[in-house]
């Protein structure tokens, strides 16, 4: 956060705390101050098994939050990422929304009067802590309510054993990926540039190659921008430049997911591709040395980077507005906030723990990615039209660069789907 903002914020949180008062801002009715309580938690699975599972994470955060607040016990429900979103609106739909949720999207429920707010929830020293450019993501007219639980970034990956004896250089424009693809090819590289714009995560790749092109899926002010001239041309440079020349492998890039993708590089059979820090850790398990650089751009390092996020929300159903509060507050904690991070290769959400991480030297390897968050650009995650908008992406995108297509009909039929989920909101 800007140094001006941050000293008004910190300045009035020591006065309200001189004052013995609690430094969580007023909200609307419905409080519970009476009895125990039990707030139903459910979240996300970021582990690929037993041994790293979330739910362990949780569980910790539990016990310690129920150590220093007795009377709120925490109820956790860990479920697989594929689950969880759909799960989560099922129990919405049936009048059991859970108290707190760490979700994918929450814009709907915002949309819908059913979230509070951060106003209504979070110490101020809680909601001046996170990164600008992830609370702007987590709006809904004008007001937070989707709460940044944990980001990442995206830089160009390229395996420097293959790199080396190509005699290559690292990318840094549109043509030396072209050149360099080309080179790997002519060595036998199964995947020269490995470009996943299969249904699994198409929509993310998708606006990492807007973003070096010069566009987005959105313009200045926020409105749909999906077959501006900008992406038109950069879709016509992948069809024409790496697909068209059979650079990004045997599997066509509308039926490549991004498992697979991530899962021939860590087997040393890939080029390059757009990646993040999980995927360095799972290549360099397996002997791969990872090389990293910005995403390439038409005539250089493309400014800003593509950004995901994920959500943590609180749900009004049940009234527990002071006690998830009094939680968010302590799983928001730079040691809970850095834990998680640390577990899975990601990055804190907080300007705290984001310093903290940023000096300590263990963590080096996410210096990169945490160097491009505060420039991040991210999906349009408070627009509830955006599920409708990316399912369309997903379906129909990799057309787009397949030989002999139209890129300019296949952006602008999203369009119009985006223009028309737009209209319905």
């Amino acid at each position: 956060m800007g140094e001006a903002v941050q000293r008004r914020f910190l300045g009035l949180t020591a006065v309200v705390a001189a004052l013995g008062m609690t430094a969580t801002l007023s909200g609307c009715g419905g409080d519970t101050d009476s009895g125990d309580v039990t707030l139903k938690l459910v979240a996300a699975d970021y582990g690929t098994g037993p041994e790293n599972s979330s739910e362990k994470y949780w569980s910790g955060v539990a016990s310690g939050f129920e150590n220093e607040h007795p009377g709120i016990k925490i109820d956790v429900t860990v479920l697989h990422w594929k689950d969880v979103d759909r799960e989560v609106a099922a129990m919405v739909k049936a009048g059991n929304a859970p108290d707190v949720a760490q979700i994918g999207a929450y814009a709907d429920y915002a949309k819908q009067g059913k979230l509070y707010s951060a106003d209504e929830t979070l110490a101020i020293r809680t909601a001046a802590n996170f990164l600008p450019s992830l609370t702007d993501a987590g709006k809904v007219d004008g007001t937070l309510y989707g709460l940044p639980f944990v980001a990442s970034t995206r830089l160009l990956f390229y395996n420097q054993k293959l790199f080396d004896q190509a005699g290559l250089d690292a990318p840094r424009t549109w043509d030396d990926i072209r050149n360099d693809a080309t080179a790997l090819k002519a060595k036998g590289v199964d995947y020269p540039f490995a470009l996943p714009l299969g249904q699994e995560e198409a929509q993310a790749e998708t606006l990492m190659w807007l973003l070096s092109g010069g566009g987005g899926y959105t313009d200045d002010v926020g409105a749909y921008d999906i077959d501006s001239a900008e992406n038109i041309t950069t879709f016509r440079w992948l069809r024409d430049n790496l697909v068209g020349k059979g650079l990004t492998g045997p599997v066509e890039p509308g039926k490549l997911d991004r498992a697979k993708a991530f899962e021939a590089f860590a087997d040393g059979k890939v080029g390059m591709l757009n990646g993040h820090p999980t995927l360095m850790d799972e290549a360099e398990a397996k002997g791969v040395k990872v090389g990293m650089v910005p995403l390439p751009g038409f005539d250089g390092p493309t400014k800003g980077s593509m950004g995901v996020a994920d959500w943590m929300m609180g749900f009004k159903e049940n009234g527990h507005r002071k006690e998830i509060g009094k939680f968010l507050d302590y799983a928001y904690s730079d040691e809970n906030v850095l834990e998680f991070a640390e577990e899975y290769d990601l990055l804190p959400v907080t300007g705290s723990a984001s310093a903290a991480m940023e000096t300590d030297k263990k963590h080096k390897k996410l210096h990169e990615f945490l160097a491009a968050l505060p420039n991040a650009r991210l999906i349009p995650y408070g627009k509830t039209s955006w599920a409708t908008v990316s399912d369309a992406i997903k379906k129909n995108i990799g057309s787009a660069v397949a030989p002999g297509s139209n890129p300019e009909s296949v952006l602008g039929e999203i369009s119009a789907e985006a223009a028309k989920a737009e209209a319905a909101e």
